[in-house]
């Protein structure tokens, strides 16, 4: 079984589209979301409407929830005051800006999505098994790993969150963090697409970096009256 995940799509569709281009050429049978559907950037109501369009199923991530259900916050963590400021102008624009159509798509995702392959169960969500705002980086200690994987009896746990894309094998248990398609932080602009090809065999995972454009992206952020500090960050990939 071969699927891709879009991870962190933050309304860039510019690089929705080619990230889903992409997974169909390298073959994948389904493709799935791990939510932050919008924020950063301005087309969150055209990213929920291709992703109904292609019928790409997906879980809810923090900003889906809190756009949704008007929140006062994100739960997002901020590195700075500059950061702080400028995150909650993308998150009252993205509330503002969301249409009552794309705040019923993702007040309607679910947390989590499980399915199985070959005897392994499959774990899709946002950031952990219990809290969509926690930050599950690579160089966690493996302890907070075992704990994660004590909350399910998963086998494959897929998430995103942190933009920064890893495989981690720990035991018998397979943990992928899907990076971001329209938000990356790695320092590498290009989407990312994660393919998981399922055999009876072995679990193959591929981060697929997909060239796209960026400058575009960039441009329409400014021209929707967001900071120009977003696309800044989409360039910089930071």
């Amino acid at each position: 079984m071969k699927f891709a995940v879009f991870g962190d799509i933050h309304g860039n569709i510019e690089a929705l589209q080619v990230a889903y281009d992409a997974a169909q050429q390298a073959g994948a049978e389904k493709i799935y979301h791990l939510g932050d559907l919008g924020g950063y950037s301005p087309f969150v109501n055209e990213v929920v409407d291709f992703l109904v369009e292609h019928a790409i199923e997906g879980v809810q991530g923090n900003y889906d929830e809190t756009v949704a259900n008007d929140r006062e916050h994100c739960g997002c963590k901020y590195e700075d005051p500059i950061q702080e400021e400028m995150a909650n102008k993308s998150f009252f624009w993205t509330k503002e800006h969301a249409s009552e159509k794309a705040k019923k798509y993702m007040r309607g995702l679910p947390v989590s999505r499980s399915f199985s392959a070959y005897g392994d169960k499959v774990l899709l969500f946002h950031a952990t098994p219990s809290k969509n705002n926690l930050y599950w980086y690579e160089d966690r200690p493996e302890k907070f790993f075992h704990e994660m994987a004590g909350k399910t009896d998963a086998d494959i746990f897929i998430y995103g969150h942190t933009h920064k894309p890893y495989r981690k094998d720990i035991e018998n248990k397979i943990f992928i963090n899907a990076g971001s398609v329209g938000k990356p932080k790695d320092g590498d602009p290009r989407a990312c697409v994660t393919l998981v090809d399922i055999t009876p065999d072995d679990v193959q995972v591929e981060f697929l970096r997909v060239p796209y454009d960026v400058e575009k992206a960039a441009q329409a952020i400014v021209e929707n009256g967001m900071p120009e500090y977003f696309a800044d960050r989409l360039r910089e990939a930071r």
